[in-house]
């Protein structure tokens, strides 16, 4: 049997920032991170296409919390304590300088995870915090006075533990038996599966688009990238993200309304099509596109609408002026399924909210539990998001663990 002041359950983003945030604040700690696979990091490695989206360069706790589709309400007091402007300076003082990209992702300035990978191990070994491999958790006990987590062939006891597991349905289990509620889980971040002969030959091709699920309140904006499969990209996945549940339960089977011109309406778009028609009749509708966007995206709506794109302009009668506005603004494309979005999978669901004490990250039903990342009934989208959730929860609970041991005597 060994026994740690701490116990981290999870080598990853959120375990590591909370141990090693822990031992700098009482570096007399014996702390012991468990992870069930033969390396530590794993996420952070491939985050980003491999260059760590570490946050984002959104620096108001009000605005950040917006990025979060369940957690918003919950994270404006943490975000208040320890946001992406620290998260920056932590690393900082650490050896590692972010730079902020244009769509405001921020990354190592050597654009590798390696980076910040090497700064956890680095940061590890120098407080002497243990990192125990393939260590598989089999069962979690609350006797009276510590925790014990026994693994497929040791036992580690400990006063505190602290739950980085990250979407684990094994480690969620546990929990659960141990009294605490789990939000069922469903995908947060995928892309649609669309076959529609629109988008057939255009793979590759991106536009700025406006995005709604028919019959629903779902929405969102954003780029919008058509792949093999169907649509991805920006916008595709904020609507993934906030209509996590409801799209579980159509069974991803929905039709899809996409406005190709974003803040252009059908109204808006009638005009501007009959004003090319006056203006330039003897033009054809092929060669004049008065749309910022692609060329190829615009021969095949027009094509879409029954209008051949050697047609002139004087030459469209209402009813294709109507059809072109409508493909527009307006197209309905049926979705059939999705597709994970890279390696970047994120979970909607986790520890029940309501349990957890957001000024501590302590469980509400014991008070030397403590859980951290996505673990937690929390997600965001893509853009650095889930990993600013990670750095201010480890280093809440990192504060709060250190105060409450110093209290205890």
């Amino acid at each position: 049997m060994k026994n740690y002041d701490v116990l981290i359950a999870g080598g990853g983003a959120a375990g590591f920032f909370t141990a090693i945030n822990i031992a700098e604040r009482n570096p007399k700690l014996k702390i012991a991170i468990l992870e069930r696979g033969k390396e530590v990091l794993s996420k952070v490695r491939v985050s980003g296409g491999g260059r760590c989206n570490v946050t984002h360069a959104c620096f108001i706790p009000n605005d950040l919390v917006k990025f979060y589709p369940r957690g918003e309400k919950e994270l404006r007091g943490p975000f208040n304590r320890f946001c992406s402007g620290d998260t920056i300076e932590w690393f900082e003082r650490h050896g590692v300088e972010l730079k902020i990209e244009e769509d405001g992702r921020m990354f190592p300035v050597t654009d590798s995870s390696q980076t910040i990978i090497d700064c956890f191990l680095a940061a590890a070994q120098k407080h002497g915090i243990q990192i125990l491999t393939g260590q598989s958790i089999q069962s979690i006990y609350k006797a009276e006075s510590h925790w014990k987590v026994q693994t497929q062939n040791e036992t580690f006891t400990s006063p505190i533990l602290v739950m980085a597991t990250g979407s684990n349905p094994k480690m969620w289990d546990m929990v659960q038996e141990l009294g605490h509620s789990i939000v069922e889980p469903v995908p947060s971040l995928f892309t649609f599966n669309i076959k529609d002969p629109r988008i057939k030959d255009l793979m590759g091709v991106s536009a700025l688009a406006e995005v709604k699920v028919k019959g629903s309140k779902l929405e969102a904006s954003g780029p919008l990238l058509i792949t093999h499969w169907g649509m991805s990209g920006p916008g595709i996945l904020r609507l993934s993200a906030w209509g996590a549940r409801e799209l579980a339960a159509k069974q991803y089977r929905f039709t899809l309304m996409v406005n190709w011109l974003n803040t252009v309406d059908y109204a808006e778009c009638e005009e501007i099509l009959k004003g090319l028609k006056q203006e330039h009749a003897k033009k054809t509708v092929g060669k004049l596109c008065p749309f910022d966007f692609p060329k190829r995206l615009w021969e095949s709506l027009i094509t879409a609408s029954g209008i051949t794109p050697e047609t002139r302009w004087a030459d469209l009668n209402k009813k294709q002026l109507d059809a072109l506005a409508n493909e527009l603004t307006r197209g309905e494309y049926p979705v059939n399924g999705k597709s994970t979005f890279k390696e970047e999978f994120v979970t909607a669901g986790g520890i029940s909210l309501k349990e957890i004490n957001f000024k501590t990250m302590q469980s509400k039903l014991y008070d030397t539990l403590y859980f951290t990342g996505e673990v937690l009934d929390i997600d965001a989208i893509t853009g650095g998001f889930n990993f600013q959730n990670a750095w201010t929860g480890g280093f809440i609970a990192a504060e709060s663990i250190v105060e409450s041991m110093m209290e205890r005597g």
